[in-house]
Order: structure tokens, then sequence, then C-alpha cells
């Protein structure tokens, strides 16, 4: 046999075990326990349960009469009576409703625009600048986490009542302007997401240590100032420790104000709860406005990082 017919003869041998060794394409098979069970769903379905029953107990409540809630044979069908409790709510004079309502949105929002602010130029530096005493100064802000908020009162409060600032909303703005939870929270996040390799490119084309965190380190962290920004929107929305104690009650914010419908002898538990749920209804409208650029956000940082 020639070299020829030898070479003709094994080639379609060796076609075929390259055709064998060549991984087969067909439906994709399916592995075990990649989709959750019937447990995890149904943990998901409790907790979710767990969560909207407060929600729906105060609009029980609100929907009824004065003596709702003290009937031993109350039905669990909601009656007609919320939005004439509600309209009692917002008409109180002693509550002032819309005063306080803008009271809480503008303190809120500033609040939570100076955190996010003030909190990601302070973790810019503490993850990317190097100067000394910098793990001692980020441990001790993080440390006066660990400190109640309580024992800053009378100090503060003296402190503010000399400057004349008490019974103003800015009594409540500007001790919150920065958080330590916030500065660790972008501290964390900027190690990670940022490339040491790039900072030193922006230093190499002339640009300044603000310009760097301008261009480049404050679009890398809006996931996180999202998430940031969101949280503490809703912790000072639901302040009312501070407030309480430094605001007047002709000017207060919307928790303060909440509390006068329980200041009498007797309370009215549908009016309270249906003010609870109307002060509710603007944070439920901001996670529904907010919640898919707040997801996506965080998606693309996971992308990224």
């Amino acid at each position: 046999m020639t070299v020829i017919e030898r070479a003709d003869a094994e080639a379609p041998a060796s076609s075929e075990r390259s055709r064998s060794s060549q991984p087969r394409v067909g439906r994709p098979r399916r592995v075990r326990g990649t989709r959750p069970g019937w447990v995890v769903y149904g943990s998901l379905a409790i907790v979710l349960l767990g969560s909207v029953f407060p929600f729906y107990w105060s609009f029980l409540i609100g929907s009824g009469d004065a003596y709702t809630i003290r009937d031993p044979e109350m039905s669990w069908i909601p009656g007609g009576n919320f939005w004439s409790n509600a309209l009692a709510v917002m008409n109180d004079p002693a509550v002032n409703f819309w005063r306080a309502l803008w009271n809480s949105v503008y303190t809120s929002a500033l609040i939570a625009a100076s955190v996010v602010f003030f909190s990601t130029l302070a973790g810019w530096a503490f993850a990317k600048l190097r100067f000394k005493g910098r793990g001692w100064l980020l441990a001790f802000v993080v440390g006066t986490m660990a400190v109640p908020t309580q024992l800053g009162v009378v100090p503060l409060y003296v402190l503010f009542s000399e400057l004349g600032w008490t019974g103003s909303t800015g009594a409540v703005i500007i001790p919150a302007l920065t958080s330590a939870f916030g500065v660790f929270w972008m501290t964390q996040y900027l190690t990670q997401a940022v490339p040491d390799e790039l900072i030193e490119a922006a230093r190499m084309d002339g640009a300044s240590s603000f310009r760097t965190f301008w261009t480049i380190g404050l679009p890398a962290a809006r996931p996180a100032a999202a998430m940031l920004a969101l949280f503490t929107f809703v912790s000072s929305w639901n302040n009312f420790f501070w407030p309480f104690i430094v605001l007047d009650r002709q000017d207060p914010t919307l928790p303060v104000a909440l509390s006068l419908l329980q200041s009498n002898h007797f309370v009215d538990y549908s009016i309270v709860l249906a003010g609870v749920l109307l002060s509710t209804i603007p944070l439920l409208l901001l996670f529904v406005v907010a919640g898919k650029q707040l997801v996506s956000g965080i998606m693309q940082g996971a992308v990224k990082g």
C-alpha cells in the first residue's frame, strides 16, 4: 500500500475521532438545585405577610371609628371612615399637618444630600489618599457609632439654646449633616470600586485631587450613594427623639406632629393610625419611584466591582 492510499484510509478514522472528541450540542441539561423550592417561596411568603400585616392593621383601625379597636368582635374587613379620619388629621389645628409634612420633606432631603456628599468625600480620602494617621482616624470615626445618641442630647441642646437656634428646623439639620456610618460605608465601597491605576492616570493628566474625586470618585460611588441616600432619608423622616426635644409644637416635623394626636385623655386610635398611614405614603412613593433605579445602580456597581 502506498503512502497516499494509507493516508486516504486513515482520514475517515481520524475525522471520526475528532468528531467524537467535540462536545455535543443539544438541549441543556437541567441542573438540580438551581431553582428555589417550596421552602424558599414559603419563607418569602411568610416574610411578605409579616411585613404587610402592620399596614393592613393600621388601615383596618384607621378606617373604623373610635371604638373599633376596643370591639371584641371586630371585623377584619376595613370600614369606610378612612378618608374622614384622614381629613380630621389634616384639618386638626393642633397638628398643623401640611407644615409638618413640608418640614419633614425638606429636612430629610437636605440631610440625605449632605450625608451623601460629605460621606463620599471623606470615604474617598480614607480609601484613596495616603496620609499619616489614616487608620487611627478611621477607627475613631467608626468608634463614634458605639456612643449612644442620648449621651449628647444635653450638651447639644445647651449649645443650640445659646446660639438661639432652638425651635427651628436648622437645629435638626445641622447635627445630622454627616454620618459615621456613611463615612465607613463609602470608604469600604470606594476601596474596591476605583482602581489606583485610574487615579494615577488622572494625576498624570494634571487633574487636581478634587477634580479626580469629582470626575472619577463621585460617578463610581453612585450605587453606594443611592443606598446611603435612601437609608438616610428614611431614618431622618422617622426621627422623633431629637426633633421632639428641640422643635416647637407650632413648627414640628411629621412624627412630632402625629404625637400630638395622643395628647388628650381619650385617644382616638382610628385617627392616630390614619395619620400614621398618611405619614407612610411619601416613603412608599419614594420606594416605588426610586426602587428600579436603585436596584439597577446596585447591579451596575456589582458588575463594575
